[in-house]
């Protein structure tokens, strides 16, 4: 049986409660006026859904396809605006004025009889199992949240789709919004005044959804949960399922689309007063709700961060995400008006660094003066807290000025005397990152065995060059070499520092640079203060072909492992692949192969 609105509005009214109501005490609790009410009232009792002011059995049958049959909360996202607290845990399981996010809002489902709740959960995944046996919840595992948008959250649970709410893990609703019935599916929206970078919404006279621009002024934004109806749920599936088999609509958010087809997929505006909704974009943001959270959270970086710089945690503040490196995650905060960087260590990052020499490399490097960012560092945890450079650039590959700026400052590092306790060979390294991938699996990539075979054979010869370890960076890249607003010289991030053949730093340079041969070879020049001799670039193409070996096989690692590297583990393995020939016979004596 189909319902007008205002029979909907007035029989999901008394299912609530039960009891016999007039309509006077409707009008004041639906927001009807007097007189639709009573109009609504009078046409459910001719239908037999009301008696004497009570809803019937045919009432509560007729309510039936507007019943809300489950709720899906996304859990799966990374959550990189709440640095650092989201390098801990996921943002839905902070505590907020003494509850967890994702808690109140399962709680505030199961006040309302929604019981059937599914949780998709991908990056720190672990913490929310434990609700399934706490509140009997659905657990469903995003195994690629950051690799693909919440688009594919929803692929993933599209069977359960139906009449549902879809819910984000970190809102916080300061009063319940979830109801037992719901007329037809809408998104929940606040009106912001001024401008604003939110999703805006336009509608027509029924408060249907026009129109989506990311971004306007004076608007009613998308914010917070959304409900998607029986038919609703039909179309969009249906929409989703052929924007993920598309390349270039497989990325967009679910909401793009959406709004790619409003036309299609009709959904209401549901307009809710400031102050019920709350999505806490930034940390500063909860902390103006929750004044207390900063002293409350249970926060092992903010603890970090007070041992340093004895500073309390409430003045902590301007926290956000710096430009995540291939190993760790970083981020930007301030405290008393200085501006800091707390370092995480990444995923895998235990087994392919030694943290205890890392730390001495810092140590060195500040004493140096070479890195004058450097404050402290954990040698058993990994996490570091730095000076941030303010107006920083990464030196530019292409101006030879900062490039010899560069290579001299790399040779004073070298020549500086400084004796650290841990080595970085590029081929012993490299074996250690094999063992590492060779965890995840038979190594049986084409081509692989042949490579490796060729870069043993140059790693004995180039050994036997002679060339006597010294204190080097080991990553010297351009994006490791800062230039402050005084055009001064800092080598950041000493990770893989150690007593280090000398010709590593100008081979990771090159390799990482993506140098040609004819910049490679300027690196060189620049670096030895002379044209090299056959010997002295023999020898350091050596080191790039077994840099270029040993940076492939850590990317094929980190890959095993989880953190994805992109475009680079080609580039590594291009320096080695496409060299290690010509090198070989430099060596040993043959006429140079074919290029692999």
């Amino acid at each position: 049986m189909a319902l007008s609105r205002n029979e909907f509005v007035v029989l999901s009214a008394l299912a609530k409660t039960g009891e016999q109501t007039t309509a006077q005490t409707l009008s004041e609790v639906t927001g009807l006026s007097r007189e639709r009410a009573s109009a609504a009232m009078c046409s459910c009792a001719e239908q037999g859904l009301l008696d004497a002011g009570r809803i019937t059995e045919r009432g509560i049958e007729a309510l039936e396809p507007y019943r809300v049959h489950n709720a899906v909360i996304m859990a799966a996202g990374l959550s990189s605006r709440f640095v650092p607290l989201s390098y801990e845990r996921p943002k839905g399981m902070l505590r907020v004025h003494e509850e967890v996010l994702i808690e109140r809002q399962i709680r505030q489902l199961l006040k309302r009889g929604i019981s059937d709740i599914t949780v998709v959960v991908g990056y720190k995944k672990e913490y929310f199992f434990y609700l399934a046996a706490k509140y009997g919840v659905h657990i469903v595992v995003n195994d690629q949240y950051a690799e693909k948008n919440n688009s594919w959250t929803l692929w993933l649970v599209r069977d359960r789709l139906s009449n549902t709410y879809v819910c984000s893990s970190d809102d916080y609703f300061t009063r319940n919004p979830f109801e037992r019935y719901v007329w037809k599916s809408y998104y929940a929206a606040e009106y912001v005044s001024g401008p604003t970078e939110e999703w805006c919404l336009t509608t027509d006279s029924s408060d249907r959804i026009t129109g989506v621009t990311v971004g306007g002024r004076d608007s009613w934004v998308m914010l917070g949960h959304v409900y998607f109806d029986r038919e609703f749920s039909r179309r969009f599936v249906a929409l989703l399922d052929e924007a993920i088999r598309r390349p270039e609509t497989g990325p967009k958010l679910w909401e793009s689309i959406y709004a790619d087809h409003l036309d299609a997929l009709d959904m209401e505006i549901r307009r809710y007063p400031a102050g019920v909704i709350h999505e806490f974009d930034s940390l500063a943001e909860l902390e103006s709700f929750d004044p207390e959270f900063i002293n409350n959270v249970d926060s092992e970086i903010f603890d970090n961060i007070v041992s340093v710089l004895g500073c309390p945690r409430e003045d902590i503040r301007d926290f956000y995400p710096m430009s995540q490196g291939i190993t760790n995650l970083s981020c930007h905060f301030s405290v008393g008006g200085n501006e800091y960087v707390y370092r995480h260590p990444g995923k895998g990052t235990d087994k392919m660094i030694d943290r205890t020499t890392e730390t001495r490399a810092n140590e060195a490097a500040r004493k140096l003066g070479v890195d004058r960012t450097f404050l402290h560092e954990d040698p058993k945890r990994g996490w570091k807290v730095c000076r941030f450079i303010p107006n920083a650039r990464t030196l530019d590959p292409s101006n030879l000025t900062e490039v010899g700026q560069a290579m001299r400052l790399c040779r004073r590092i070298h020549e500086s005397g400084v004796r650290l306790s841990g080595s970085f060979d590029f081929f012993e390294n490299g074996l250690g990152y094999e063992r590492v991938l060779a965890e995840h699996g038979p190594i049986d990539i084409p081509g692989y065995a042949e490579l490796r075979e060729k870069v043993t054979r140059l790693s004995g010869l180039s050994s036997a060059d002679g060339y006597e370890p010294c204190f080097s960076h080991n990553d010297y890249l351009p994006f490791n070499l800062l230039f402050d607003e005084k055009d001064e010289l800092n080598v950041i991030d000493w990770e893989y520092a150690g007593m280090s053949d000398p010709m590593n730093d100008v081979a990771t340079y090159v390799i990482c640079s993506e140098a040609d041969e004819s910049a490679a070879e300027k690196a060189l020049e620049l670096y030895l203060g002379h044209e090299a001799t056959a010997r002295e670039r023999r020898h350091f193409w050596s080191r790039v072909v077994l840099g270029g070996w040993c940076w492939y096989v850590w990317a094929l690692a980190k890959e095993a492992e989880g953190a994805g590297v992109g475009e680079w583990l080609y580039i590594y393995y291009s320096y080695a692949a496409n060299n290690v020939d010509r090198v070989l016979s430099w060596y040993e004596g043959v006429p140079e192969a074919a290029s692999v």
